[in-house]
């Protein structure tokens, strides 16, 4: 029997790794009805990620409340492993920027408070292991909020309490921990992040991912001096200079905040889900790997999901086939890392809104198409 591998990342603002994977499979089934297929959907910390590691591990959902990046009432989830001890989470879930529309990203005012929710939720819940991911973040708070939800209390000089968001950070003066939820001590919190960015700089939280979620240049100017001060609050008070540590940047600062308030660990998302199904293994047993994301261009080699899965790949001399969307940039490194071919899955000219909106027919027509050649050449 033709074993065939899917192990796909999302697809942003669009399709779930979980959905693009079923996607493929579709089309892959038209062909090889027989074909044994073995599902891994990735995620980058960001949507999908819960459900990514809940589908590969048979674990579960857990409906819980919580709030928006605006600190507006609403039902999130946190996921359980299939071992039953662990937790994960999305911050996406609660503090995500799909979760507003373009018009209420404001990185100015939106805050982390609901990620805190959800890691008090988990830790109420009984689980001392807790995996989060940090990736679509609406924030650029580093962290605070969810460490307000934590019970810590972030105070300016008069001794009140800071508003929400990153445009207050630069009130911050002192850090209150009397009121710390006493369970957090007890917990082992991991962050799943292929993010290396610094907290502050050219490179840091600000600069790069501020534009995106909602922040004019005039903005940009105010947070990354907030985040400057907020470092060295954390600095003062915790004696931990984060400033400059890979990761810290990631999801608008959380990792910086997650480091210091939570005591947590950052590990690479792919190296995590890596060991978790065992893909490694999956993938000498397969005849063919397909892979999948939004976008690939020239970032894509320096550390994506496809990257991973091509030199996992490359080392069992396994083909791989990539989708996307969109494909742009020049692609010799992808091709030297160990991809066969890339299909961007667009078949007529459309808009992007159209493209989004026909994703999964356009996934699964593309690997129909992919699999009735490969299936022609392997008769030959």
């Amino acid at each position: 029997m033709k074993r065939i591998l899917i192990a796909p990342d999302s697809f942003k603002e669009c399709l779930t790794a979980t959905q693009v994977a079923f996607a493929i499979s579709k089309g892959i089934k038209r062909v090889i009805p027989e074909a044994k297929i073995i599902s891994i959907p990735f995620a980058d910390g960001g949507e999908g990620t819960v459900d990514a590691l809940v589908t590969v591990t048979e674990g579960k959902r857990i409906i819980t409340s919580a709030v928006d990046a605006l600190n507006r009432p609403i039902r999130s989830f946190f996921g359980v492993l299939g071992n039953g001890k662990t937790a994960v989470i999305e911050m996406a879930a609660a503090s995500g920027i799909e979760l507003l529309t373009p018009e209420e990203r404001n990185p100015l005012i939106t805050s982390t408070f609901g990620t805190g929710l959800l890691l008090k939720a988990a830790m109420e819940a009984g689980f001392t292991q807790i995996i989060i991911g940090i990736g679509g973040s609406a924030t650029n708070d580093g962290g605070a909020g969810m460490a307000q939800a934590l019970g810590f209390r972030l105070l300016d000089k008069n001794g009140d309490p800071i508003g929400p968001g990153g445009g207050s950070l630069g009130e911050l003066h002192s850090i209150d921990q009397s009121n710390v939820h006493p369970l957090l001590r007890k917990v082992k919190i991991t962050v799943a992040s292929d993010v290396r960015n610094p907290l502050s700089g050219p490179s840091g939280a600000t600069r790069v991912y501020g534009p995106q979620k909602g922040a004019t240049p005039e903005m940009l100017d105010v947070l990354e001096k907030n985040l400057i001060h907020f470092a060295h609050i954390l600095h003062q008070e915790f004696e931990i200079n984060i400033s400059e540590l890979p990761g810290t940047g990631a999801a608008g600062g959380l990792g910086a905040g997650l480091m210091v308030f939570c005591n947590a660990k950052i590990v690479s998302g792919f190296e995590l889900i890596c060991q978790l199904t065992q893909l490694e293994n999956q993938i000498k047993k397969a005849m063919l790997v397909f892979t999948a994301e939004g976008k690939i261009d020239s970032q894509t080699a320096l550390g994506k999901t496809i990257s991973g899965v091509a030199q996992l790949a490359k080392k069992h001399k396994v083909p791989v086939i990539a989708l996307a969307g969109i494909v742009i940039d020049d692609l010799t490194e992808l091709y030297s890392q160990g991809v066969t071919s890339v299909f961007p899955i667009g078949n007529e000219p459309m808009s992007l809104e159209e493209s989004k909106a026909r994703a999964e027919e356009l996934l699964s027509g593309t690997s129909e198409r992919v699999m009735r050649l490969a299936l022609s050449l392997s008769e030959k």
